[in-house]
């Protein structure tokens, strides 16, 4: 999410900057965010009681949002002048948004999805989140796509609730297949133990 390319529809970033009040404004990530946007996945993995799967770093990171072939995107919210006394200073990031175009077979179109998306505790409630959301959403509209989706933790109810009365719909029959580290070698080189083989066949 960023200036920093085009989407494949060939949307452009050059009238997304704008502001939703006068404490804070939206805008693609820059190059010179990527250290504060790596502070806040930190703080996310924190609340999510996850740090155990951090990996991410400020270096691992900028390639994939500002490469040759960037394979994410990036919005931030950035506290300006009127932002209240207890906040960061202006020009703060605060929070973001960080999402990736997929693909439905079903619907032949591609579509938005969210991976992260954050605000500092001391900057919630002034509809960060919600903006962050719209504006993604507006975005999928431009783009022709055909789906805005992402994952919230079962126990997060204050989140599906919000969500929920954005218009999101819960998918209660589907779950997350992910393969990763050891497994992922294992997998990706053909050292899948036959039993696992036979389960999947099942």
């Amino acid at each position: 999410m960023k200036s920093c390319f085009m989407s494949p529809a060939g949307a452009s970033w050059h009238n997304l900057r704008m502001t939703f009040t006068p404490a804070f404004t939206l805008r693609p990530a820059e190059l010179r965010d990527v250290s504060a946007i790596v502070d806040l996945i930190r703080e996310l993995a924190e609340f999510e009681h996850l740090t155990h799967l951090l990996q991410v770093t400020p270096e691992k990171l900028r390639p994939h949002l500002f490469g040759e072939r960037p394979a994410a995107e990036c919005l931030v919210a950035e506290t300006t002048p009127g932002a209240d006394a207890h906040a960061p200073r202006s020009g703060s990031v605060v929070g973001f948004a960080l999402f990736f175009t997929n693909f439905s077979t079903f619907l032949a179109q591609p579509g938005l999805y969210l991976e992260d998306l954050y605000v500092k505790p001391a900057m919630r409630g002034q509809g960060i989140g919600e903006a962050l959301l719209t504006r993604l959403a507006r975005l999928a509209l431009e783009r022709k796509y055909g789906r805005f989706e992402w994952s919230v933790l079962d126990w997060n109810e204050n989140a599906i609730r919000f969500y929920q009365r954005m218009g999101a719909s819960m998918m209660p029959d589907w779950r997350i297949c992910r393969v990763t580290g050891d497994a992922l070698q294992a997998f990706g080189t053909g050292g899948m133990a036959a039993d696992n083989v036979s389960r999947l066949r099942a």
